[in-house]
């Protein structure tokens, strides 16, 4: 018998892709107190419902696929790597919401995920770079950021999320029979 991951299965693909057991780190959290400003980094942050973090400027409709923007924290040293710098960029250059490490931001796309205890996001898609990159970043900050953006997500469930929570795929609940 074949190791259950390999072969010609059309499942295979849906097995890895479910096969997540990394928990992941928030480490970094930052808000916009007005419109072009800088991020602030914050230690906590309240995330709303439905809506987005307490104190950061965005307002995006209850409902909206972009409530708060998460961005890979690992990736902070790749982008300054293409930009031809020895140091990490701060997280708050790139304008989201959390800095994550430890699980791969990508492989939670559609998914729901927990952050510390009572925090749910459903992951709703890429957070693909703005213009703004080549301000914050310098000249191919846009490029530099391509395919480095981070993901967007809707609050499902709100609670306050603090610097250090941990960051978990969450189970989805088995249909009744």
């Amino acid at each position: 018998m074949p190791f259950p991951f390999f072969g010609d299965d059309k499942s295979t693909i849906a097995k890895l892709l479910s096969t997540l057991p990394q928990v992941g780190r928030v480490e970094w959290i930052g808000l916009r107190p007005a419109r072009r400003q800088p991020l602030q980094a914050v230690i906590e942050a309240i995330a709303e419902t439905d809506r987005h973090l307490t104190g950061d400027h965005a307002r995006p409709k209850p409902g909206g696929k972009r409530q708060i923007t998460l961005i890979q924290h690992e990736h902070l040293a790749t982008v300054a790597g293409f930009l031809g710098l020895e140091e990490p960029i701060e997280p708050g250059q790139l304008r989201r919401n959390l800095a994550i490490s430890g699980i791969n931001l990508l492989a939670l796309k559609n998914r729901r995920v927990l952050i510390g205890e009572e925090v749910v996001l459903e992951i709703t898609g890429e957070c693909h770079p703005c213009s703004r990159m080549e301000e914050e970043l310098g000249p191919g900050g846009y490029n530099a950021m391509r395919g480095h953006g981070g993901l967007t997500a809707r609050i499902l469930l709100g609670s306050p999320i603090r610097v250090g929570d941990a960051v978990r795929v969450q189970e989805q609940p088995k249909p009744e029979a």
